[in-house]
């Protein structure tokens, strides 16, 4: 099967539609599939639902589809960085669903392992336990019983990440901390689409190196979008 393509546009070639539910990669600006997101803005679909930490910032990530109006609704963790993002959940313009990060990465993991359901302590007591299933287990000291939500897998239209490394076949390599979130996404889509920035030989990856085996990848595209920092902070200048 070819898993390579030319670009970010024939990649996305007959995958995209409106009301999508998109999981994907980055954390931060870290990780994030700019050239995938550029073209999906591109490509004129709305209505969209992207499961992700984050929508990166004004002007970045996620951000770019923000500002084009095409984004329903987050799934996400943290949206502290993006004023449009703010501005639109203020004013009802945007569908927001928080996620306790780790709750989040483990929806995703769960909807890539197959998994509908399942309990976490994460959020008892809180809003995020509000209309959700709550069950207790014999997990406290002693045996005592303690509360748990039921949190739902997420199964995705469309997953698109970021990796370092491929080979042809679709096995990943990501690097650091861009890593977290990218695993996670790229399995629990029906589609996984990988932006990479360099593709090598079959064979040429340390098998114990891979992150993610290339059965969770459908097609790939080589390149590099500018890498922006969030918060650039830098120490003065000494005096001479």
């Amino acid at each position: 099967m070819k898993k390579v393509f030319k670009n970010a546009t024939e990649a996305l070639e007959g995958v995209l539609r409106d009301d999508m539910l998109i999981a994907a990669g980055g954390f931060g600006l870290c990780g994030v599939p700019q050239m995938l997101l550029d073209a999906i803005r591109d490509s004129g679909v709305k209505d969209l639902t992207f499961a992700s930490n984050n929508a990166g910032t004004d002007g970045h990530g996620i951000g770019i589809l923000l500002e084009s109006r095409q984004v329903r609704k987050m799934m996400s963790s943290y949206v502290g960085e993006n004023a449009e993002f703010m501005r639109q959940y203020l004013s009802g313009e945007l569908e927001l669903e928080f996620n306790p990060q780790g709750t989040l990465a483990e929806r995703m993991r769960a909807g890539g392992a197959g998994i509908p359901g399942f309990f976490t302590k994460t959020g008892v007591g809180t809003v995020i336990a509000e209309g959700k299933f709550e069950k207790q287990f014999p997990t406290g000291t002693d045996g005592a019983m303690e509360d748990y939500i039921m949190e739902e897998g997420i199964f995705a239209d469309l997953s698109i990440v970021k990796a370092w490394k491929a080979d042809e076949t679709g096995n990943l390599v990501f690097r650091k901390t861009a890593r977290n979130f990218n695993a996670p996404a790229a399995t629990c889509g029906k589609i996984c689409i990988a932006e990479v920035e360099e593709i090598v030989p079959t064979g040429t990856l340390e098998p114990d190196s891979i992150h993610l085996p290339g059965i969770y990848v459908h097609r790939m595209i080589q390149g590099s979008a500018e890498k922006h920092i969030e918060q650039r902070t830098v120490r003065a200048r000494e005096e001479a």
